[in-house]
């Protein structure tokens, strides 16, 4: 398998950890987003979207778009699991994942900012404080959702392991870090972030130790 990645993308990070969780190790292949390289012929030959992530299977087929890259994970490759056994506890990790990847990034990805800072014209203090307004907002809901939740470990956003709410959680709070949102306001989210520190696949998947990085 190959994997088209960039260092800092959300998308691309949360498809890492999911990849490192169930031991899988793709080669990594760089999409350099602030060259433009996601835009170039030779990537859209890949992913006619221009996005990150997309996978390469070893048949040559190509899966896009993270939330179907990691079910297809889940049914191809199904331990350790990353969603619970249960309806009901899928569903709850299913939506705290959604909180995520439907509400929170893609209104704070690069397209979006990229957008804001050349049509739009606003400073970089401005869409610093866009970001975190709707990090903010998500984490507020997502943190009252884990206190309501008696099914909530200590340290994981459900049950006693990572599930897949973890995997999308995870790189937005890398991302709240880099817009400098103060993550005390959130103490369980909190926890949860230095649980999945101490995971291998957690930091192997981390930005800074991605090739792409330096």
């Amino acid at each position: 398998m190959q994997l088209y990645s960039f260092f800092r993308s959300g998308t691309s990070h949360r498809l890492r950890i999911a990849l490192g969780l169930k031991s899988l190790s793709p080669d990594y292949v760089a999409v350099d987003l602030r060259r433009e390289e996601h835009l170039q012929p030779a990537y859209r030959a890949i992913n006619p979207q221009g996005l990150v992530p997309a996978l390469q299977l070893d048949d040559g087929e190509v899966l896009t778009q993270s939330p179907a890259i990691l079910e297809w994970l889940e049914e191809r490759y199904p331990e350790p699991a990353l969603l619970p056994a249960d309806a009901l506890g899928r569903a709850r990790v299913r939506a705290l994942a959604a909180l995520v990847g439907c509400d929170i990034h893609p209104i704070n990805n690069r397209r979006i900012l990229e957008h804001l800072r050349h049509a739009c014209k606003l400073p970089e203090d401005e869409i610093q404080r866009w970001c975190a307004t709707w990090i903010t907002a998500g984490f507020d809901a997502y943190e009252a959702l884990l206190a309501g939740d008696p099914q909530r470990s200590a340290d994981f956003s459900f049950g006693d392991r990572p599930t897949l709410a973890d995997v999308y959680l995870i790189p937005q709070v890398e991302s709240a870090r880099r817009f400098q949102v103060d993550l005390a306001r959130w103490p369980l989210i909190s926890r949860i972030d230095a649980a999945c520190a101490r995971i291998d696949a957690f930091q192997q998947a981390a930005p800074a130790r991605q090739p792409d990085a330096a």
